[in-house]
């Protein structure tokens, strides 16, 4: 069965909803992030959510890299970047977190 371009970007677009469920809390978060087995480097998150975030990082990271994000008094949690746009990206954390008390 063949698949077309339209019919492939819809289904990409339909999957990424899937995963976007959870609520989305903005914030202004310090925070370090690391590829695994790599040096840290400063990021500021954006927002976050129980599966996701977006960062400003000062590191390059390419789509698909495994990272830890470390905020400050909390546990690091492991994301996969899932996409770039200039100096934001975004990833998706392995295992749900607990945003309760991020807010600002």
């Amino acid at each position: 069965m063949e698949m077309s371009f339209v019919a492939m970007k819809a289904r990409i677009a339909e999957d990424q909803s899937e995963r976007r469920r959870a609520s989305r809390l903005p914030v202004q978060l310090e925070a370090r992030m690391r590829e695994l087995g790599a040096s840290g480097v400063e990021a500021k998150v954006l927002n976050i959510s129980e599966s996701g975030f977006m960062a400003i990082a000062d590191g390059r990271f390419e789509v698909g890299t495994r990272v830890w994000l470390m905020l400050p008094g909390r546990d690091r949690a492991n994301a996969v970047v899932r996409w770039i746009a200039g100096d934001k990206l975004g990833a998706e954390f392995a295992e749900p977190i607990s945003v309760q008390d991020l807010a600002d």
